[in-house]
């Protein structure tokens, strides 16, 4: 793969968004796949880690409604554990407050804790953590590396550069903790977990400035942590695979490093919010479509920003970009955006692989510690992201 050297700026004119405005797009529905169907050549998930334990099936089902009834045991002991913690929809609080309630990580632990007899969650083991500070597109932001288990200390590894979910809003690499050190090990790869600006205090695109300028620091001195920059990828959830996506584009467009490999998990791709997913899910948890529209409301200037390209990346110039692994959750409102960024990334010629967890919601990748389809999807992850550095 070509790797070039070039800086390039984003710019966008900052006007004023109405949040009634928000459901207002574009129809684009699309049926989803049938359970667990992959595309791009792989057959099956991978499986590498020993199952979760299984929870009552009793402390699953009792006072569930919605998401709960849909999910499977584990996935609806975690959803479950959310509201039991006081958790409250997105839209229905300040941004304050968003940011201080009990997230989907504390109900994994809450989880994980009355599944082995009060013994508490403890992160993934990895080799080591350390914080840094780089510079951001307006300032310097924090960001976190990773580097795998059992890796040798002068080892040459290869790159992941990871961005969080949180709808640009709300959550931090602290929130995100448990999906880099996945990575890192699936991966055998440093990972560096990487903040960014979030509105409504820094609005569209900060996020993405931040995201560019965050990569290209990494490129520049991954070999400080040994890392091999002939060997670098990038990966997100949800908002944060939105922002993956954007800096390899970004750097096809502006040749500099392309990215060998992107793992995009559940990213935000469309500005359609009447699309059958945010239909079949307009009321689950964590993310329904009115959680959505909140977090629209907080980064974007004004709705004619959902149509730029950088959110509206089904619409976005795909050709040339290096393969991408697509990870979605059945009971997610952008499952369906996720299934046509698979479809038009295919059409430009694009290398993909597709899978979709079945009884699994939005933000489950990072809960392999009580969700068994979390493991599966996390492996996936680390196989892609191997065959990408080897390739």
């Amino acid at each position: 793969m070509m790797k070039l050297a070039r800086h390039a700026a984003l710019g966008v004119s900052l006007l004023t968004l109405s949040v009634a405005a928000v459901p207002a797009f574009a129809q684009n529905t699309m049926a989803a796949p049938a359970n667990g169907q992959m595309s791009g050549g792989t057959s099956s998930a991978m499986n590498t880690q020993e199952p979760a334990p299984s929870v009552d099936k009793a402390v699953a089902e009792s006072e569930t409604s919605g998401t709960q009834d849909r999910a499977h045991t584990e996935m609806a002991a975690v959803i479950k554990k959310l509201t039991d913690l006081g958790a409250k929809p997105f839209h229905t609080l300040s941004v304050e407050e968003a940011r201080n309630q009990p997230t989907p990580a504390d109900a994994v632990e809450a989880v994980y804790s009355e599944m082995n007899n009060g013994k508490p969650a403890t992160p993934e083991s990895v080799g080591k953590t350390e914080n840094i500070s780089i510079p951001g597109a307006d300032g310097d932001i924090a960001a976190r590396v990773y580097w795998p288990e059992g890796a040798a200390s002068d080892a040459e590894l290869p790159v992941v550069v990871y961005f969080h979910g949180g709808g640009w809003v709300v959550a931090t690499i602290d929130t995100y903790d448990a999906s880099p050190r996945a990575i890192a090990n699936q991966a055998q790869a440093i990972v560096v977990s990487v903040e960014y600006s979030k509105g409504p205090e820094h609005k569209f695109p900060a996020a993405h400035d931040d995201a560019i300028a965050a990569y290209k620091y990494v490129v520049e001195n991954a070999g400080e942590w040994n890392g091999d920059t002939d060997r670098i990828a990038v990966a997100g959830e949800s908002a944060g695979g939105n922002l993956a996506i954007n800096v390899a584009i970004d750097a096809r467009d502006n040749e500099y490093t392309v990215p060998d490999a992107i793992l995009a998990v559940y990213p935000v791709a469309g500005s359609d919010m009447n699309t059958q997913s945010y239909i079949d899910n307009q009321n689950a948890s964590p993310l329904g479509k009115a959680d959505v529209a909140w977090f629209v409301e907080n980064y974007l200037n004004n709705m004619d920003e959902a149509k730029d390209p950088r959110i509206d990346l089904v619409n976005a110039e795909l050709n040339d970009l290096p393969p991408t692994t697509i990870i979605a959750a059945e009971i997610d409102p952008l499952l369906s955006e996720g299934e046509v960024l698979r479809d038009k990334l295919d059409e430009a010629g694009v290398e993909v692989t597709y899978q979709r967890w079945d009884g699994t919601t939005h933000e489950f990748f990072g809960m392999g510690a009580v969700v068994p389809e979390a493991k599966d999807a996390q492996a996936l992850a680390g196989t892609r992201l191997k065959a990408a550095f080897t390739e």
